[in-house]
């Protein structure tokens, strides 16, 4: 593509970290690990943080460390990444849906009473596009039910709600930082929590079940290796003492898009609630609704075929093929969630996008629509 959807930041002083990192011995579980996790710790204001080998993993390890069991009950979102409604499948626990809002595209906090069961556990909330969920009301009622609240914010890192940051409102957050995110470690994710019970944990499961102190082959508990290397934890410290200026210019970026957009009377974008401050993710427009699913895909068509990066982002969950064949979901079980996923465009997005580049994505996008 002449103009790329997403492309990491990475400059001269991550080649020279990771090729410090190859003239030592410490390749994993090295003195790069600390560092980066307390890096991540100090950015969120939490106690830990776990660095773990994806933000899957890591949703999937904080399940575990809940004692979600098969048959418990995880809610969330329909409208996010498969792998946040994955990680309860991965323990034998069901996803339940709940239709999102339609201005936020987040979880719709107010109708997640109505689907809490005698089988309820945790309460997982997804910070859609960096934008974190109304998670004032999401906590009460956790409070009200005794029920966990996993915060995955694997799209939000540097986000704020209330002022506190992402990863930081629920009882465990976890970040992505696949070369798409704000930050970068090539494959790579962070547990982050207050709660020592948890990460001892995940720090126990991301490493075979070792507890502190055991031998390389002694294992107190089933674990996996969810490690992430020296090599990517070097990386990310650097991305980390850059984030001020990453973050920056993905949102000098956003502010282009938003000007060229605001007038279109054809697209909307998601609501940035009053009381948040975006970390800006991706760029996703939304076709109004005089736009069927086949003309959205038709224009992304038509901008890839001049060179222009794009995608639909994201297919519904409960819509993936396994998900009919094993729950039997169907069209109109979260029409919300659907009508938004039948129109959404992922534009070209990242900090090194220059004015003139968006000015061409908005130009070709208005020429199609």
């Amino acid at each position: 593509m002449k103009i790329a959807l997403a492309r990491p930041d990475i400059t001269q002083a991550e080649r020279d970290a990771v090729n410090e990192v190859l003239h030592t011995p410490h390749l994993a579980l090295g003195p790069k690990l600390a560092e980066f996790e307390a890096h991540i710790a100090q950015f969120v204001g939490t106690r830990y943080a776990t660095a773990i080998s994806s933000g899957t993993s890591g949703l999937h390890l904080c399940l575990r460390a809940m004692g979600i069991q098969s048959g418990d009950e995880v809610i969330t979102t329909p409208f996010s990444f498969v792998a946040s409604a994955n990680c309860a499948l991965f323990e034998g626990a069901k996803p339940v849906f709940v239709d999102i809002d339609p201005a936020t595209w987040n979880v719709d906090a107010n109708a997640i009473a109505d689907a809490i069961t005698p089988r309820t556990r945790v309460l997982l909330p997804v910070d859609v596009f960096g934008i974190i969920a109304e998670m004032d009301t999401i906590r009460t009622i956790a409070d009200k039910h005794g029920l966990y609240i996993l915060e995955d914010s694997c799209e939000a890192l540097g986000a704020t709600y209330k002022g506190k940051p992402a990863g930081s409102l629920g009882d465990a957050g976890v970040f992505g930082f696949y070369p798409n995110k704000q930050i970068t470690t090539g494959e790579g994710g962070m547990i982050v929590t207050n709660n020592d019970q948890l990460h001892k944990l995940v720090i126990s499961m991301r490493n075979q079940g070792r507890d502190d102190g055991m031998g390389w082959l002694a294992h107190a508990r089933l674990g996996y290796n969810c490690r992430l290397s020296d090599i990517n934890c070097a990386i990310g410290i650097v991305q980390m003492k850059r984030i001020d200026d990453i973050l920056g210019k993905r949102h000098r970026v956003a502010e282009w898009y938003q000007a060229r957009l605001r007038d279109e009377s054809r697209v909307s974008m998601q609501k940035i609630p009053v009381d948040c401050r975006i970390s800006w993710f991706v760029m996703v427009i939304r076709l109004n609704d005089d736009y069927t699913s086949q003309q959205r895909d038709n224009i992304i068509q038509s901008l890839r075929n001049k060179g222009v990066g794009c995608s639909n982002y994201f297919p519904p969950i409960h819509l993936q093929p396994f998900y009919v064949e094993q729950f039997g979901y169907k069209r109109g079980d979260f029409p919300i969630c659907e009508a938004l996923c039948d129109r959404t465009i992922a534009l070209p997005f990242h900090g090194q996008l220059t004015e003139a580049e968006v000015d061409t994505v908005c130009q070709e996008l208005r020429n199609l629509l």
